[in-house]
């Protein structure tokens, strides 16, 4: 009389542990790119409300300052530096967690500038999808994808 077997073959077994480990790498990497697209996205959105903030002190100071006399910010890496638009602390707030979004390195992984006399700022931050480019808005309404190789702003206070 022959003995039936309940149970998997070690053929059968191994198949299914293949074919699971074959769909959980293809879900983790659809995972990974949804990640970095919620990273841009976060940027964007951090950068745009720090232009609602610069025209609410635009329209309390008649310039993009803390105060009635804005002090410049040549440009080049963010900072909270004193008596600058960046020292607001809603913007600076806004940079830093575009910078955490980008790459993890808070307010100094932006580009900012304050012209003379507080008549334009811009700002840009590295976007995590595409690590030449960067985000950039500035007072001018700009808001677009600029190259980060030349931090995507001008001396001017403009997004290039």
């Amino acid at each position: 009389m022959l003995k039936k077997n309940k149970g998997f073959t070690l053929i059968e077994l191994l198949v299914v542990i293949a074919i699971i480990g074959i769909l959980s790498s293809v879900v983790l990497a659809s995972l990974n790119t949804a990640r970095v697209k919620g990273s841009d996205a976060a940027i964007k959105a951090n950068l745009s409300s720090i232009r609602a903030q610069a025209e609410i002190l635009y329209d309390t100071h008649g310039a993009y300052g803390v105060d009635s006399t804005p002090t410049v910010f040549a440009e080049g890496v963010c900072a909270a530096t004193a008596d600058t638009l960046f020292a607001d602390s809603t913007i600076s707030q806004q940079i830093t967690a575009a910078g955490n979004a980008s790459t993890g390195g808070g307010i100094g992984v932006g580009r900012c500038v304050v012209t003379t006399s507080g008549a334009a700022w811009a700002v840009s931050v590295p976007l995590k999808s595409v690590s030449t480019n960067a985000w950039c808005v500035d007072s001018g309404g700009a808001s677009k994808e600029v190259t980060a190789g030349d931090a995507g702003i001008t001396a001017a206070g403009a997004c290039n």
